[in-house]
């Protein structure tokens, strides 16, 4: 069992950056690839970015591609989302996910119903 905690979110203006950590307790913490998904009322969860278990391989949705950065630092239990450039279309609820197993392309990541753990979300909002 892992169980998994965002924070970081809030409002924040349009052009401004945010830091999004989420922390993990439970089970080994590098055995699990890690992505961040976003979700806005009534659509379906969206992929973000995704980081292998090492953090040598990380993956972006083409949305983000140059303004977010996932990271991890496995000593600390802790992935990280840093938000660069932020747009009004980026509000939603940001959600971590952990997912065990070895993948090496960008489908692996990027689907949801393969993650076995998720945090409770958080919340950001970007205004214009």
């Amino acid at each position: 069992q892992v169980q998994l905690e965002e924070s970081g979110g809030g409002l924040v203006q349009a052009g401004g950056s945010l830091r999004l950590p989420c922390v993990a307790s439970g089970r080994t913490f590098s055995s699990y690839a890690m992505g961040w998904f976003r979700q806005v009322p009534g659509k379906e969860r969206e992929f973000v970015a995704g980081i292998s278990r090492s953090g040598g391989s990380t993956y972006y949705a083409d949305s983000v591609k140059g303004r977010f950065t996932i990271s991890r630092d496995n000593a600390k239990n802790t992935v990280y989302l840093q938000m660069n450039s932020l747009k009004p279309e980026d509000t939603a609820a940001y959600y971590c996910g952990a997912r065990g197993g070895l993948g090496s392309y960008y489908y692996w990541y990027s689907s949801a119903g393969a993650y076995e753990y998720w945090g409770q979300g958080t919340q950001v909002t970007v205004s214009s």
